[in-house]
């Protein structure tokens, strides 16, 4: 379940964000693939919680598993 991401047209031109906050998916899966460990995260940023970059995490996973297509 992720119940923690929120995509909303009027926070962050619709990316998804982390309890509506304006911490984007994106901004979270950026600093894990930096080196960043959730306490890390969650000590730079101390809005966030462990489980809301557990569930970025698994959002990211959730989309790079989609099937994509690409034009010939």
């Amino acid at each position: 379940m992720l119940d923690r991401i929120r995509v909303d047209p009027a926070v962050c031109n619709g990316k998804p964000t982390v309890r509506g906050l304006r911490i984007t998916v994106e901004f979270v899966l950026k600093l894990l693939g930096d080196g960043y460990t959730a306490s890390d995260i969650t000590r730079e940023y101390p809005e966030m919680e462990k489980e809301d970059v557990y569930q970025a995490a698994k959002y990211g996973a959730w989309l790079a598993s989609e099937k994509t297509s690409s034009a010939a």
